[in-house]
């Protein structure tokens, strides 16, 4: 079983910058794609970033050249450089795995962190 470990977060000023972070730990065999996504109040959780094994990423439009994804397949981590930060980017970010095993594969979460950018 593999356990996603989030830090970072918390409460910024419009404009202002946070760095989230996120371990897989655990026993498994690899771990493909990597990402943060967040989930505002009232709203359905939304893809933020992505990462593949090889370093390819993708965003979403809203955070493209704001935000940047990264992470150390040596130690099973990943992590979301945010600058430039909106009201609108106040959400539950929650990271998530890709975890593969030796019989089969799974998305593993994390259980979230917040972040308030305010106005």
């Amino acid at each position: 079983q593999v356990q996603l470990a989030e830090s970072g977060g918390g409460l910024v000023q419009a404009g202002g910058s946070l760095g989230l972070s996120c371990a897989a730990s655990g026993r498994f065999f690899s771990i493909n794609d990597m990402g943060w996504y967040r989930q505002a109040p009232g709203k359905q959780r939304e893809l933020v970033a992505v990462i593949a094994k090889s370093g390819g990423t993708n965003y979403a439009d809203s955070v493209k050249g704001r935000f940047t994804i990264s992470r150390d397949n040596a130690k099973n981590t990943v992590a979301l450089r945010m600058n430039s930060l909106k009201p609108e980017d106040t959400a539950v970010y929650y990271c998530s795995a890709e975890i593969h095993y030796l019989a089969y594969a799974e998305v593993s979460w994390g259980q979230g962190i917040q972040v308030t950018v305010s106005s």
